[in-house]
């Protein structure tokens, strides 16, 4: 499983928005590593911010 994927999953599990730093605590991937997953994410649109700093699936 790639990063993205465990990201993914872990927003399903939450079911709610998520900071970068969350993400990083529950998936145990180093943040840094979290911060260019999402900028991809949300490049390629996956993942939507709804308030600054917080982020979630594109539903």
């Amino acid at each position: 499983m790639d990063i993205q994927e465990k990201i993914k999953k872990t927003f399903e599990d939450a079911a709610k928005p998520l900071k970068t730093g969350e993400i990083a605590d529950l998936t145990g991937i180093d943040k840094k590593d979290v911060d260019k997953a999402i900028k991809k994410m949300k490049d390629a649109g996956s993942i939507i911010s709804p308030k600054r700093c917080y982020y979630d699936l594109k539903k």
